[in-house]
Formats: structure tokens, sequence, C-alpha cells
């Protein structure tokens, strides 16, 4: 059903801001233009995480997929419960690349490929590369290595910006736009970024074993890498960020070593959210049914839930609903608060015309776990489908008042909007959309087009919306400021 991304187009090469939720109207940008900085602030640290969010959202293919969403989320909060020197709560989030890769930045904001999670064998593989991320931004590494660098360049918000994310999207690029213009200052940057490493091995390890994880697997998932070096050409994504020396994948094992052995469970949702992906993200819809129906004849597992739960999701997007039905309604009979069935249940009950089904099914449901993500933003989804606008729009509502800046509930209120044909209200959701691209001055065009549908009558709307129209404006000489 969600199957979005966010490709670019809205943002052109400037550099744009957050609108921070509507009433953070006093935002400053961090002034480091001084070669005198000696400390990155921790406000100005989750300033500039903004700031480059803002970029990923408009130049990259981010996953909006609420089931994955949950899963990540759930997952990542889990090590950084356990980690130390947590100044402030964390953002996770998907890109859909096949590319072996994860990477952190300023303010507690964690990336995750979907080739990542395709690539793990196990929920202590990806683990252990997340709590890695984790022990970066918790150690502060970019900012130490912006106080390492201030020697040799001019520091600008744009200037910190294009460089990471040059590194983060296109590594290639970004260690050489990252490292200085000099020899000497690049064999610094290099030897700085080792150091690094080593570091985010060590605390990250500390948070794998705390949070019940397998430290052992992180030197299986690094000699997977050195595995993959050895016969390609072109390294892994992530070895182009993360440096892999030759003692660096003994050393996780003998650090491993260490801590006392542990016997952990399968994870069912790392297996589903692996399956998900795969034949929703890493293969054609085709090429994914080939492969679940090949690995179902031949697992001896007892438990194959995962498998069925990838070939119907496979099929589903071929359009063989009755084939993803007949499978998908035995896992949910099994297991029937299961977020992961749930989604795919839904999404056949709309494909067979029966959104006001999916609306009843889901109710008790969402009754039971209000503002839980796959729930309410299914249910809103099923709801716009059945031309229930009114509990699609009070759902979303309600969603929203505890995650503000939720991108998908914000489009599927357009959508609630548009449908019931509230043209105001439809062009001021518009404009709460565009302003999390950082693209202002469309979004003061959209509320520019929601004061002509206001009744003269509607004073304090009014009011409100030409408030609203100075305060995007205002965003945007901020914006011309980088």
């Amino acid at each position: 059903m969600f199957k979005r991304f966010l490709l670019g187009g809205l943002l052109s090469s400037t550099v744009f801001l957050s609108s921070f939720a509507q009433a953070q109207t006093d935002f400053k940008l961090p002034d480091l233009g001084s070669s005198a900085l000696e400390v990155l602030p921790i406000d100005k640290e989750k300033a500039l995480g903004k700031v480059m969010m803002m970029q990923i959202r408009g130049g990259s293919p981010l996953v909006q997929d609420p089931v994955l969403d949950e899963y990540i989320t759930s997952l990542g909060n889990k090590l950084v419960a356990n980690a130390n020197d947590v100044r402030f709560p964390f953002t996770f989030f998907l890109i859909n690349n096949q590319a072996i890769n994860a990477f952190a930045f300023y303010g507690g904001h964690v990336g995750i490929h979907t080739g990542l999670i395709a690539q793990s064998d196990n929920e202590s593989q990806l683990a252990s590369v997340i709590g890695h991320e984790i022990a970066h931004v918790t150690q502060r590494h970019l900012a130490r290595r912006l106080q390492h660098q201030k020697d040799n360049s001019a520091l600008t918000v744009a200037g910190i910006v294009t460089g990471i994310l040059a590194a983060v999207i296109a590594p290639d690029a970004g260690m050489a736009i990252l490292s200085a213009s000099t020899t000497q200052a690049g064999i610094s940057q290099l030897s700085h970024s080792r150091k690094a490493e080593q570091e985010a091995d060590r605390f990250g390890m500390q948070t794998l074993y705390k949070a019940g994880f397998d430290p052992s697997q992180a030197g299986e998932f690094l000699s997977k890498l050195a595995n993959q070096v050895r016969f390609q050409t072109k390294p892994p994504t992530f070895l182009l960020t993360h440096p892999l020396p030759d003692t660096r994948v003994s050393d996780v094992r003998l650090r491993a070593q260490q801590y006392s052995a542990k016997q952990i469970q399968e994870s069912l949702k790392f297996k589903l959210a692996k399956s998900r992906i795969i034949a929703r993200y890493q293969l054609d819809s085709k090429d994914a049914q080939a492969l679940f129906e090949n690995e179902l004849k031949k697992s001896s597992e007892l438990n194959k839930a995962y498998l069925h739960y990838g070939l119907a999701i496979s099929l589903l997007d071929q359009k063989k609903i009755q084939q993803a039905e007949k499978l998908l309604y035995p896992l949910l009979k099994d297991d029937p608060n299961n977020l992961f069935y749930l989604d795919v249940y839904t999404d056949i009950l709309i494909a067979k015309g029966e959104a006001k089904k999916a609306v009843e099914y889901l109710t008790h449901h969402n009754e039971l776990r209000p503002n839980n993500q796959v729930l309410a933003l299914n249910y809103a989804n099923a709801a716009i489908k059945a031309k229930k606008f009114a509990k699609a729009e009070q759902t979303l509502k309600l969603f929203l008042l505890s995650e503000q800046n939720h991108l998908l509930a914000k489009e599927l209120l357009t959508e609630v909007y548009k449908g019931s044909d509230n043209k105001s209200a439809y062009y001021e959701a518009k404009a709460d959309v565009l302003a999390e691209y950082g693209a202002f001055l469309k979004a003061a065009d959209e509320i520019q087009r929601a004061l002509n549908h206001v009744k003269a009558s509607e004073t304090v709307k009014k009011t409100r919306l030409k408030a609203l129209l100075k305060q995007y404006r205002q965003m945007q000489k901020e914006i011309a400021k980088l």
C-alpha cells in the first residue's frame, strides 16, 4: 500500500531548512563561519540535523512504509535505550537502495538502506550496524571532525551539509568532498575516521550486548563485507564511509569474545521485514515470487510464515489477489495482531474493492492500539478509499497530535481534503507537506490559494492563514542566509 518514495523534484540545489513544526518561528541558523569553533553545541547539532533531513527527503528515495518504519524505529530505540551519552531522541529512517549501507548524522538521525536489511543474515547483524551508527552520534564524531577541520577550511552550513550528504548518498564523491584539499589534510582526515570507527565499534558492541543481541554477529557482518571486497572491483558502499583495515575484523572478533555467549532466539519480525523488503523494494514482483517459491521448496524450517508472507506480497503486487489472500489469511488467523499481516490484509481488501470492510476490520485494532502508525495510517487510507472522509480526517488529526512531522500522515490528509472537496483545507495541507521539504515559497503560494477559498465570515481562519503565510515567508528569509 505505502510503497512511496520521495524522489527529488521539489527541491533545487539550494540547501533548505525545515519548518520545525509551525511553532518554531524563532529558529536561527547556527553560525559556523568562524575558524574559532571549538565545540558544536547540542542545539546547533540538532539544527544541522534538521537541515540535512530536509535535503534527504527531497533528494533520495526515502521509504514511506509504516510497517518497516515501525520495525526499524522499535529496533533502533531498543539500542538507544542501552547506549551511553544519549543527548536527544533518535530518528531512524529507510532509503530504498540495494547497497549495503547505513549512516548517521547530526541530531540523532540514522539512515538505513533497504539493502542492509536484505543482506543481513539475522537481526543481531542488522543491530550491530545500527548500534555502530548510534555510537557515531553519541560520541559526536561528526562534531569532532568539524573541530579537526576548522583550521583547514572555512565552515559553513551549506558546505557541511553538502559534503556529508554526498558521503551518505553518493559515498564515492563524498569522501573527496569531506577530505580537505591538501594531501596532508586528507591523510589526517583518514586517520581521524579510523579512530572514530574503532571507538564506534567499541561503544556499539557494548550497546549491542546490553540490548540483548549477539555481539559475535558484529564480526560476522564485517567478515561478510570483507569477503565481498575480495570478489568485487568496487567495495560495498558501507566500506567507502567506514574504513575496514585488515586488523578491524579481528579486533571486533576479539572484542566480542570478552562478552559471555548468548543464545538468541530468531526474530520473526526481522524475517518478515526482510521478506517485505525483498518483495517490495529489492526485486521485481515476478522475480520475488520465484525466489519465495524456491525457498519454500528448499526450506526445512518448521515456521515458514515469513516465506509465505513474502510470497503473498509478491502475488498481491501482481494483482493475483485471490492467491495472495489464500496465503495471507492463515497467517493472520494464527497471529491476528501481527502488524505485518494486518497491513497486507488491508491491501488485499482494498484491492478487492472492499474498502468499507477494511475499515470495519481495522476499527477494533485501531481502538485497542490508538495512534499506532501501522493501524492508524492503514485505517485512514482504507477510510479514504471507502470515501469515509470524516473518519479518516479524525484519525489523521489525532495521530498528528503526537507525530507532528509525520510526512505520510500529512500527505494522506491532503487526500482527505481533496476527496471531500474542502479546498481551503486542501491547499493548507499541501503547504504543510511542502514545508516539510523546506519549499517555503511554494508553501506560501498554497496558503495564498487557501485564502482565496475562505469565506468573508471566517475571520479567525483568515487571520490564522495570514499568520502562516507570514511565517513561511520568514522561513524563506532564513534560507537565504545559507
